[in-house]
């Protein structure tokens, strides 16, 4: 029975140095921190004070420092909040060494320390910058009080001459700094002494010092006690229940209860850990039931996804098919594993097969696109055989399958939130490097970190299935299941924000935006929790049967009713993952899960067609439908559900050996709380702000561009939303119009760049016609609020669609259309013909001011353009006399036109920026060009492109901007 009296156990006991040891170790590092950070990221503007800067005043002073600049000030706030802990057991320990019978001396000296902490935590979290006032009251109450309590202490010392001889050395060192402190603050303030704030500051950070070093010699004294908690009822030796104990009796054999009753070991989170990032096989035999293994799961996803990324590359840059498109096919090597002697070597050695497949992660210290892209093949092809070979030899024993499954799904979780966190980049993909934004680096790190933990040798028993035998059912069947389970989660669920495009149409916005992906990982991961820990509360048949009404009503609707859609589809094919795999598991591997690629590449290529169809043969039997790729990955799904339902893991497995088998899915669970927990934070830290301000706002200025950016993979393979996002801003440019931006598909690894550029730059974003709409993409990024945008899809009987955006700003309080268009390709002069009735029709019927930015294949003066300029739309040229142009051009009407340039486009993409100046609220006015000096200011371009430019762009064609009066 646990103990009733005060005498009870102890839980811990440590000497009561460590109380001043912390208090000392934590301020020090409050205001060293803060100095370092300062010192670091602001030393010019630190030192500045308001008479001279740097180089006559070259340290800061311990305000300057810890006052009102980011992230100096949070850095000292946060490591004060942890000091005062330590400072108040201080001062309490300091009371009860001193206290002595009807003596006030100990209570008024510890009245002060308390004071003294209080009026420490106002001057610290008020800032001059919130209240002069009160910051001053605070920080001079400090300095007073530091004056009783610094001779209190000394009045009260033990009789301890190490302690008090510290004590007086510190004490007179404090106080004997403050006659030069003031005498140098004078120099400063009253003659205005070059140099002497900094000699100043010195002074200020010795008292900091010699302050926090006076409290510290509390150490030698509290070394006479000992802090000890103690229990005197038993609690701690597990003596009653808890909440959790209750818990778990009461779910006691069901699923949820399996999971809630295993117990924490540190080594098996780490585990699941290194088998949810990366992970190889250790095998003590030959037998696939004596075969530990851990898994590459969001390393095999983020590789995945980037295969058909790299191989985009070169049909862009080729502008038709190059030959390297069959890297598509390095997923198909799953095939090698029906020669049954090389599958035995497979499975015997997979831990170098798994060793083999990290050289996709190497891809980014390879400098050639087509080496890159060698290397990314070849690993995706041994991941896809490592995983096959080790789904296939994991069948023998149902609950390491389980397992993983688990992670494998949780590894597409991760990959996603991966992306939700970098703007739709995977930052360990081959595209990305230091300089745009990757982890690469870490990202090895980690995978190899994971590779050594999980190639420890462990002791298992064989298999306890009864299911490792022969299976029932159809390999076709679940080939083919298994096709559409790869398919689907690749192309919808990889990128948070994919089917929240599919559904987006424009502002006002009435659907999800980008931030809202959360909910979209949230149903993966409830989903994959359902199907993986009870997969008996949905019937497999049910689950189908949602996931198919999922997709009819994320490809049939839009906004918030197509979202909805999107969700269900989400959740329910996640939950389809463990039994498909668990039955295809128990099949022929090379027949199984070769065909299952096989079939995942053939819907991979038909998804392309649906957009590219111009360009691939047989493109137009595919034609913009969408909904022929949604209905067939559908029915490869009931072709899984129906041979799945014959056999699955984790219908299968008993009561008692779910029960008496220690499940590591527990820690799965665990991880995917905490992948959640991440998404969550990610999406609060980018939720709009909405508060964004244009460049030049005091001369109303519109600053507008167009840009073909060539799905922001710029010429040597690398993802170019860095380097865009860079000249844009130092373009000024407050309305852009980005063309060719539509990379939502698997071969353009599911992205959407104007994510990143609209949060980086503080613009208002509409991605355009979404990925389901069959463009290649028109997006507008506006520093003024989008009032309404309508997405317009022009015609085009014969070749590729025509996107449009019409978008109504409030640019200064006065509303303003901005046309976005790109028009059809040269060898298709019909559709080019009517496109532009229609462009030219739309924009007359516009009463406001407006301005085109576009893409319009034509030569200057004829055919077309003629169409697009004149009567017909109403439109003018915003400089007639530029003849070198045929792709793009900006148009305007109702604004007075200040500026034109051209802008080179280094090896972003293959296309120059071209910029316009707009004054708003200013008639039209002539083509009568005039000098730059004779333009205000704010009307003119950047002086940084002029000449050699910066980073390959430059003033070109006219090598200097066009100014019109």
């Amino acid at each position: 029975m646990a103990p009733k009296h005060k005498d009870g156990d102890v839980v811990v006991a440590f000497s009561g140095k460590w109380i001043s040891w912390a208090h000392t170790v934590v301020a020090y590092s409050a205001f060293l921190g803060a100095l370092l950070t300062g010192l670091s990221l602001h030393y010019n503007k630190i030192v500045q004070n308001e008479y001279y800067g740097y180089p006559q005043e070259w340290f800061p002073s311990v305000s300057a420092t810890i006052g009102d600049r980011y992230p100096e000030r949070s850095v000292f706030q946060l490591f004060i909040a942890i000091t005062s802990g330590p400072r108040f057991a201080l001062v309490f320990l300091w009371y009860i060494l001193t206290a002595r019978p009807n003596s006030m001396l100990p209570k008024f000296v510890a009245g002060v320390g308390l004071f003294r902490t209080v009026t420490c935590g106002g001057w610290t979290y008020v800032t001059s910058t919130d209240d002069h006032g009160w910051h001053d009251i605070f920080m001079i109450s400090y300095l007073v009080a530091t004056v009783p309590w610094t001779l209190g202490c000394l009045a009260l010392s033990p009789n301890n001459a190490k302690s008090l001889q510290y004590r007086k050395v510190f004490a007179g060192c404090f106080f004997g700094t403050l006659v030069p402190l003031i005498y140098f603050f004078i120099q400063h303030k009253v003659h205005k002494v070059a140099g002497a704030y900094t000699i100043y500051a010195f002074f200020e950070w010795a008292l900091v010092l010699f302050d926090v070093s006076f409290d510290a010699v509390t150490a030698i004294d509290f070394e006479n006690f000992e802090i000890v908690v103690k229990d005197i009822k038993g609690l701690s030796r597990g003596g009653s229940s808890s909440v959790a104990d209750a818990a778990r009796e009461k779910e006691r054999n069901t699923a949820i209860g399996n999971v809630l009753d295993q117990k924490f070991r540190w080594s098996e989170a780490l585990d699941a850990v290194a088998n949810t990032y990366n992970a190889v096989r250790h095998s003590e035999s030959i037998k696939p039931a004596r075969i530990i293994t851990k898994r590459d799961q969001f390393v095999f996803w983020s590789m995945l996804t980037s295969l058909g990324l790299v191989v985009w590359y070169f049909p862009l840059w080729h502008m038709g098919l190059s030959g390297y498109e069959a890297f598509v096919m390095s997923t198909i090597s799953p095939f090698l594993l029906g020669i049954v002697p090389l599958r035995s070597v497979v499975i015997r050695n997979v831990r170098i097969v798994h060793l083999l497949s990290l050289t996709g992660l190497l891809g980014y210290l390879i400098p050639s696109p087509a080496l890159r892209l060698c290397a990314v093949g070849f690993g995706v092809s041994m991941s896809c055989l490592a995983w096959s070979a080790t789904w296939y030899a994991e069948r023998g024993d149902i609950k390491r399958l389980e397992n993983r499954v688990f992670g494998w799904s949780i590894g597409l979780i991760a990959s996603s939130i991966a992306k939700f966190a970098f703007f739709t980049n995977n930052p360990i993909w081959p595209i990305m490097h230091a300089p745009n934004g990757g982890w690469n680096n870490l990202g090895l790190f980690l995978a190899v970190l994971a590779v050594l933990r999980s190639t420890r040798a462990v002791a298992t028993t064989g298999g306890t299935s009864e299911l490792s035998g022969k299976s029932k059912g159809s390999s076709l069947l679940s080939s083919l299941g298994l096709a559409g389970l790869f398919f689907g989660m690749h192309t919808l669920l990889s990128d948070s924000s994919t089917m929240i495009l599919w559904v987006w149409e424009g502002y006002p916005v009435r659907g999800p935006i980008a931030a809202n992906g959360v909910l979209t990982i949230t149903a993966m991961c409830i989903g994959l929790c359902m199907g993986h820990v009870s997969p008996e509360l949905v019937t497999m048949r049910t689950r189908y049967m949602m996931t198919a009404i999922g997709a009819f009503l994320v490809t049939a609707y839009s906004n918030w009713l197509g979202y909805l859609g999107a969700l269900l589809l989400a959740f329910f094919m996640m939950s389809l993952a463990p039994a498909f795999l668990g039955s295809a598991a128990h099949r022929s591997p090379g027949t199984t899960f070769g065909l299952a690629f096989l079939f995942y590449n053939i819907m991979v290529l038909a998804h392309v067609w649906t957009v590219a169809y111009a360009f691939v043969p047989g493109g137009p039997l595919l034609r913009e439908h969408t909904d022929y790729i949604m209905t067939a990955t559908v029915l490869l799904l009931g072709a899984g559900v129906l041979t799945s339902s014959e056999i699955g893991p984790a219908s299968k497995i008993r009561g008692r050996e779910r029960r008496s088998g220690r499940l590591g899915g527990a820690y799965h669970v665990y991880i995917v709380g905490l992948l959640e927990l991440i998404a969550i934070s990610v999406a609060y830290l980018r939720f709009p702000t909405n508060d964004y301000v244009p460049y030049h706002k005091d001369d109303k200025v519109v600053t507008a561009g167009v840009w073909t950016v060539h799905f922001s993979l710029d010429n040597d393979m690398w993802s170019s939303e860095h380097r865009m996002r860079d000249v844009i801003k130092e373009l000024e440019i407050d309305v852009m119009g980005l063309l060719e931006s539509d990379t939502q598909r698997i071969i353009m690894g599911n992205r959407d760049m104007t994510q990143f550029l609209a949060e980086d730059l503080g613009m208002y974003a509409d991605f355009g016609p979404g990925p389901n709409k069959h463009t290649w993409g028109c997006a507008l990024l506006s520093k003024f609020p989008i009032l309404n945008s309508t997405h317009h899809l022009l015609p085009s009987p014969v070749g590729e669609l025509a996107p449009a955006i019409h978008a109504t700003i409030d640019a200064y309080g006065t509303l303003m259309d901005v046309f976005l268009f790109h028009s059809g390709q040269e060898e298709d002069p019909e559709d080019r013909r009517l496109q532009s009735e229609y462009l030219a029709e739309l924009m007359r019927a516009s009463p406001r001011p407006k301005i085109l930015l576009s893409y319009l294949v034509t030569k200057p003066l004829e055919g077309n353009y003629n169409t697009y300029v004149g009567e017909k739309s109403g439109m003018k040229d915003i400089d007639a006399s530029d003849w070198d142009r045929w792709c793009e051009y900006i148009l305007y009407k109702g604004l007075k036109r200040t500026g034109y340039a051209r802008v080179s486009r280094s090896t972003i993409t293959d296309t120059e920026i071209q910029v316009g100046k707009f004054q708003i609220g200013e008639p039209e006015n002539e083509d009568e060009r005039v000098n730059e000096e004779q333009v205000p200011a704010g009307l003119r371009f950047p002086r940084l492109f002029r000449g050699a430019g910066v980073r390959g762009h430059q003033y070109h064609v006219f090598d200097e901007p066009r100014y019109f009066n």
